[in-house]
């Protein structure tokens, strides 16, 4: 049976369980989830909030394209569930949920890894992010390579 696969951009709060149904299949032994939440800081800044700007019809696209590439590397064995959301949330608040099962869990971490360091890369998702002291900054496309390199990590282009 061919795995599946759901894409969506919400200003809705996610629904983690949902996501963890959506994926469940009795053939499948892994299910794998990366949770992206707001932090209270970043890059030595006090964060309140963030904000996501989304192109959303090219974003789902990006993502579905995204999911049916990882897909293919696992001949169909995988269900994945992919949502992003969209607006304002402050700390604490979940930006993104990643959701996959495959029959054994390695491919199910591997899988997960890949999706969301390419969303990070390739989705037309824009963040703003909230400060204590009222200020507010874009970030650029690549942050997260940013605090990768302060973390003494290497950050693939």
């Amino acid at each position: 049976m061919p795995g599946k696969i759901q894409v969506s951009i919400t200003n809705q709060p996610i629904d983690i369980a949902a996501a963890h149904a959506f994926v469940a299949d009795p053939a499948h032994g892994a299910v794998n989830s990366f949770i992206g939440a707001v932090r209270q800081t970043n890059l030595g800044k006090d964060v309140v909030g963030v904000s996501y700007d989304v192109f959303e019809v090219l974003a789902s696209t990006v993502l579905q394209q995204l999911c049916e590439k990882v897909a293919a590397q696992y001949a169909g064995k995988i269900n994945i569930s992919l949502t992003h959301f969209k607006g304002r949330l402050d700390v604490g608040g979940i930006s993104v949920v990643i959701a996959v099962s495959t029959p054994h869990r390695a491919e199910s971490f591997a899988a997960c890894r890949t999706l969301i360091e390419e969303l990070k890369h390739q989705a037309p998702i824009w963040k703003q992010e909230h400060y204590t002291d009222g200020d507010s900054e874009w970030m650029q496309g690549h942050a997260l390579c940013q605090h990768e390199k302060e973390m003494h990590h290497e950050c693939a282009h």
